[in-house]
């Protein structure tokens, strides 16, 4: 193609490199939003967006290792760890040592886990819902599949056992 503008999934898609900047723009921006009021929270606890992703995946899967959480937000061990010790430390997450192999850790949210990560989602989704409502149900699956389309193989199993989750 020229002019770097590329097709992809349905031929009669065609999109110039300034309506690809466009939407990588859009992207940085809706990103700072969407962070900005978790933000605003997790600041008055001294806390970061680490934290919160800590807290968002050990909710979507209570009991899940920490190999398994480390797999999921892509850090190292030694930044995770600092971050699961605050939040153990604060009484926000719980780690119990695995039953069929010792060596494993399984984390929990406690009671004021659940509460904190209840308040960031809450603020989140409603500026996702407010977000979808403007943008009308065909922009949303739209979106969705954007997002899914822009996943690599292995984030997107990972997200896809998390979709299967209820909750």
């Amino acid at each position: 193609m020229e002019g770097g503008a590329r097709e992809t999934g349905n031929p009669l898609l065609f999109l110039t490199d300034e309506q690809l900047r466009k939407g990588i723009e859009a992207m940085f921006f809706a990103y700072r939003g969407f962070t900005a009021d978790p933000d605003r929270i997790l600041s008055d606890i001294a806390y970061g967006r680490a934290h919160h992703r800590a807290i968002h995946f050990i909710h979507r899967s209570p009991g899940g290792t920490v190999n398994n959480l480390l797999a999921i937000l892509g850090v190292t061990k030694q930044s995770l760890n600092r971050v699961l010790r605050g939040l153990m430390e604060d009484g926000l997450v719980r780690s119990e040592i695995g039953k069929r192999d010792k060596r494993e850790r399984h984390l929990y949210l406690t009671e004021a886990g659940e509460a904190l990560e209840r308040q960031l989602s809450d603020a989140q989704r409603d500026r996702m819902r407010a977000a979808y409502r403007a943008a009308g149900p065909e922009a949303v699956t739209g979106f969705r599949q954007v997002l899914e389309a822009m996943m690599d193989e292995d984030m997107r199993n990972r997200y896809d056992a998390l979709k299967d989750l209820k909750g």
